[in-house]
């Protein structure tokens, strides 16, 4: 049977009397696109360094594909740690071969190296520009292309889309979705923004307060909801939320503008006649497909 891409187990680190990892548990298995989620400050960026032997850590055990030795289980291993740097004076072909010089590749290997990898991620034509004029979506394609220089078996990426425009952000999910199915990288993406990771992984995990929450197959957490959501919108919204307040068996998922989101048992027209009998005019109910932004909140509840 072949080794899981990364096993964790155990994995503790602490500042002081905060534990910001705590007895952490991840199994990805190889050609997963695995998302790692949690709030700012759950502890995912801390649990990746510990994972990629940035920063140690105070107890637990870590393999990569079967290796457990911190230096060997490195090797075939690419990593985007938050927003990737570059010196802004040189161009984006000069970063690559400086990144290539200290990977320990030179020569002829190291030119088509760099060639192959600038092509992967669509930078190919802007590879003589100075990497000051990149923008963000481009320098985060630039960091995959970095972490790609020697052909990496698994991918670590840290918060991939942060601070990108609608239109970078799809540029970075393509990429991640084709080096999943093209080039049969096993990914493991961090990310706060539980929309990007529906929509890309197939297994996720859900941290909090350095905790695992919730770990599976996307399809199967999204199945296992159980009672039906009903995006719910009234012509007087304060009454609305006064009435869910009274009913113990209605439980609010989101409250927005647009709609109050809330999962219980009752029928739709049951819903609406209860609702009606506490003063509510609804301007409209409709039934909801679970979202992975449901699993979070229930996990961390």
């Amino acid at each position: 049977m072949e080794a899981a891409a990364l096993e964790v187990r155990g994995l503790t680190r602490s500042y002081g009397a905060r534990k910001a990892v705590d007895a952490l548990d991840l199994t990805v298995q190889a050609g997963d696109v695995y998302g790692f989620l949690g709030p700012n400050g759950a502890g995912k960026t801390t649990a990746m360094r510990c994972i990629l032997g940035l920063i140690p850590y105070d107890a637990g055990e870590i393999a990569m594909f079967g290796e457990s030795d911190p230096v060997e289980r490195r090797r075939g291993v690419g990593a985007v740690v938050e927003t990737p740097a570059f010196h802004g004076w040189m161009s984006g072909l000069d970063n690559l071969k400086q990144a290539a010089w200290y990977a320990g590749l030179s020569g002829k290997t190291a030119d088509t190296e760099i060639a192959r990898v600038l092509d992967r991620v669509g930078l190919s034509d802007r590879r003589d520009d100075r990497t000051r004029g990149y923008s963000l979506g481009m320098k985060q394609r630039l960091g995959v292309a970095r972490a790609l220089l020697g052909k990496p078996r698994m991918l670590f990426l840290d918060e991939p889309t942060n601070g990108l425009d609608p239109a970078g952000m799809k540029e970075v999910r393509d990429l991640v979705r084709s080096l999943a199915i093209h080039d049969r990288i096993t990914v493991f993406v961090s990310s706060h923004l539980l929309a990007e990771v529906q929509a890309i992984c197939n297994r996720v995990a859900i941290l909090q307060h350095g905790k695992l929450r919730a770990e599976g197959a996307v399809d199967a957490l999204l199945a296992a909801g159980g009672d039906p959501i009903y995006a719910l919108r009234a012509e007087d919204p304060e009454a609305l939320r006064a009435a869910l307040a009274l009913a113990d068996d209605i439980r609010v998922l989101t409250d927005e503008d647009a709609a109050i989101r809330v999962q219980t048992a009752r029928k739709p027209a049951a819903l609406n006649a209860w609702l009606h009998d506490q003063g509510v005019s609804l301007a409209g109910l409709a039934t909801e497909t679970r979202s992975l932004e449901d699993v979070f909140m229930e996990a961390v509840q």
